[in-house]
């Protein structure tokens, strides 16, 4: 039977590539887009590539729009396989400087539109004993690398790594949770001063969501290496 996998946030940049190669790698991908035009302009430019992307609308700062979502791959007999928490913002900012909103939207998109996508989609993988989680976080959010870069954006990825450790030390047997560090890449995100293309930043992350049943859990991964939290 084939794995089906779910990527958020992919209507453009490291998500859109990450759908690229999952989908090249033989799994049916549900692009997860906030935007439902920007979501289906990007799944038809993949398929008329020849591969299985379908969109789905999904706003990851919204309870009702993770719940619907969750309803309508249901109802159509989708189970997902792989969750790749891969939307994102990068508010700008010091801890005393940022706006109250940009620690808000941060934390909402950042960690909990991570934490609902898992409550939606986790348990059914835990109840077939197999699952991949693949949390899209940054070194920013490493505590062994100093917190980089603005604070609500460092912040909420630190809650982030901290969820993938507490998810995975609750889930058993082959669903597996991981976070990775795509590096600086060239997207809206990351400018156009990155020093890595889209192809790169997803190849950690595509990794990790087709590990095999040997592979690690609760681990921080940057170039297929494990690094510090």
């Amino acid at each position: 039977m084939g794995r089906t996998a779910l990527v958020t946030g992919a209507n453009r940049g490291i998500g859109l590539e990450v759908c690229r190669q999952l989908a090249r790698a033989g799994l049916d991908v549900v692009l997860g887009a906030r935007d439902p035009a920007a979501g289906a302009e990007a799944a038809a430019s993949l398929a008329a590539e020849g591969l299985r992307v379908r969109p789905q609308v999904l706003d990851v700062a919204s309870d009702a729009s993770v719940e619907s979502c969750a309803g309508r791959l249901r109802a159509e007999g989708t189970e997902v396989d792989v969750l790749v928490n891969n939307a994102g913002v990068y508010p700008e900012g010091t801890v005393l400087s940022a706006a109250w909103e940009d620690f808000r939207l941060a934390v909402e998109v950042n960690f909990l539109g991570a934490l609902r996508t898992s409550r939606a989609f986790v348990p059914a993988m835990v109840r077939k004993g197999h699952g991949r989680v693949v949390n899209v976080s940054s070194g920013y959010g490493s505590f062994a690398e100093g917190l980089d870069g603005p604070a609500a954006y460092a912040l909420s990825k630190a809650a982030l790594n901290a969820l993938t450790v507490k998810l995975a030390s609750e889930v058993p047997g082959d669903v597996k949770v991981n976070a990775a560090c795509p590096g600086w890449v060239r997207t809206r995100m990351g400018g156009a001063g990155a020093t890595r293309g889209v192809e790169k930043g997803a190849e950690t992350i595509v990794w990790l969501a087709t590990l095999p049943a040997g592979g690690p859990s609760g681990g921080f991964f940057r170039d297929r290496r494990r690094i510090a939290w």
